[in-house]
């Protein structure tokens, strides 16, 4: 992970710390626009279509919405990488692609068989917590070190 410190690393010093601290907000505003998507719109699909459908229409509701919130949080409080911010985008939607498509295998079974919508999500959310921590931490926001440098010598984004 590169780039200048972000305001929330320069209060609790360690990049881990104030990544898990974004993380942990992010995955609590994330959940919250899952319940809310479920309670709305995978409602009246469960009532007009069918619980997968529901449950997917959920699903991609929320991805889109949690993505970028967690965009502008991680690169605003942790990273404060400069320039490349469509780049960086597509880089941090590409984890998060393998983190909804785990979810909407995985999902759909759970639901399937017989396990709450909401419970079965907060079970999922380990395992694609996990996954993005990687790969926010080794490709989202990483930059060539020539570019780090440029990055410490006072470029804004």
């Amino acid at each position: 992970m590169t780039g200048a410190p972000g305001p929330l690393l320069r209060l609790v010093r360690d990049r881990r710390i104030a990544f898990l601290l974004v993380g942990g907000a992010n995955t609590a505003i994330g959940f919250a626009f899952f319940v809310f998507f479920d309670l709305t719109v995978g409602a009246y699909v469960d009532e007009n279509v069918n619980r997968v459908a529901g449950s997917l229409a959920t699903l991609a509701c929320a991805h889109v919405l949690s993505v970028l919130c967690a965009f502008v949080l991680y690169r605003r409080f942790v990273f404060r990488v400069t320039g490349h911010v469509w780049r960086d985008l597509a880089r941090f939607e590409m984890v998060y692609l393998v983190s909804i498509g785990i979810n909407a295998v995985v999902l759909p079974v759970l639901v399937q068989f017989g396990i709450e919508r909401i419970l079965a999500q907060a079970m999922i959310l380990v395992v694609t917590t996990l996954i993005s921590y990687f790969g926010h931490q080794h490709f989202s926001f990483r930059r060539p070190e020539e570019s780090e440098a440029k990055s410490r010598g006072g470029e804004q984004s």
